[in-house]
């Protein structure tokens, strides 16, 4: 004797399927904030032997001012015109970011008096492993590098500029621990720019030599 056998209902499945997709989706989801959890926690590795991010042998003014932003750091020459200046990497690793940050505003050689712009104007973020990274602001033009670019220590990334928020040229430089702004420290040596609560300039000489 033939038994019948009766499906189940087809909305059963879908159901079912659709249990199954949501299943998996959730475990993805868990799986990518556990790797995030792990990624943010892990210690940072040693510091790099950052370099200032200017000329080899060449003599700069480093300085902060008031509301600046603690561990910020303004790059001025003390020689030449300022407008064009190459800015170099402090040490090697992987562009993340190469574009605009806020608005570019009209500051130019031309006409260095024009409007402000926001932010940081043209900039460049450096990878460095670790979870230690550099940035770069005010740039005067399009970086000279692409986000996924492998760079060397003291290559060209970009120019001295005044877009962004800026008043004059000059390249605002940060270095950065994890997510943290941490002091910039030069060939080993720490800077000794922590607080913007008051002006405070000093000159240092790049030893970003290749």
């Amino acid at each position: 004797m033939l038994w019948a056998v009766t499906p189940g209902h087809p909305r059963s499945h879908r159901r079912a399927r659709r249990t199954r997709v949501g299943l998996l989706f959730s475990l993805g989801i868990v799986t990518a904030l556990a790797v995030a959890a792990v990624i943010v926690l892990r210690p940072p590795g040693p510091r790099p032997l950052f370099q200032m991010p200017v000329g080899c042998g060449e003599t700069w003014q480093v300085g902060t001012y008031p509301g600046h932003g603690e561990y910020d750091v303004d790059f001025f020459p003390l020689t030449g015109d300022p407008w064009g200046q190459p800015v170099l990497a402090s040490y090697e690793g992987t562009v993340t970011v190469a574009g605009i940050n806020g608005s570019l505003g009209g500051r130019t050689p031309d006409d260095p008096d024009g409007p402000r712009g926001r932010g940081g104007g043209y900039w460049v973020k450096i990878d460095h492993g670790g979870r230690w990274e550099t940035q770069y602001l005010h740039l005067l033009e399009p970086p000279l590098v692409e986000v996924g670019q492998e760079v060397a220590q003291g290559q060209q990334i970009g120019r001295i500029g005044s877009t962004g928020n800026s008043g004059a040229p000059h390249l605002h430089y940060e270095q950065r621990q994890g997510w943290q702004k941490v002091e910039t420290h030069f060939d080993g040596v720490p800077s000794g720019i922590t607080s913007d609560d008051a002006e405070y300039t000093i000159r240092l000489t790049s030893n970003n030599c290749l």
